[in-house]
């Protein structure tokens, strides 16, 4: 069965940088769209970022924009976020995702499977 693992979560303060790791079994995994998305206490899921089949191309909201950094290594079928100069708006729960398709990638909609998390939590 297709398995999304994350880690690397953990409590940091402002300014502070972390990678989290998704490792994924059970798929093709260069045959996927990998996204990240989180969700803060009371919010809805977010889109934080997506990086293409190959990691030729990477996609990010606005707020993490030349702080964050998507890549994958397809021989480790790992996905990775490397998150500097973090800040407290930051914390959340951060998940994984794989989609087969690039449309929409946005919408956690579009992807067909999730990790359960990994904790991310910015102190000032």
């Amino acid at each position: 069965q297709v398995q999304l693992v994350e880690s690397g979560g953990g409590l940091v303060q402002t300014g502070d940088s972390l990678r989290v790791s998704c490792a994924a079994s059970g798929l093709t995994f260069s045959s996927y769209f990998m996204g990240w998305f989180r969700q803060a206490p009371g919010k809805e899921r977010e889109f934080v970022a997506a990086i293409t089949r190959n990691g030729g191309s990477t996609y990010y909201t606005d707020s993490v924009k030349g702080r964050f950094t998507i890549s994958r290594d397809n021989a480790k079928n790992t996905v990775y976020l490397q998150m500097n100069s973090l800040k407290t708006e930051d914390t959340a729960v951060y998940y994984c995702a794989a989609g087969k398709q690039v449309f929409g990638y946005t919408s956690g909609s579009r992807y067909d499977y999730w990790g359960q998390g990994t904790q991310v939590t910015v102190a000032s």
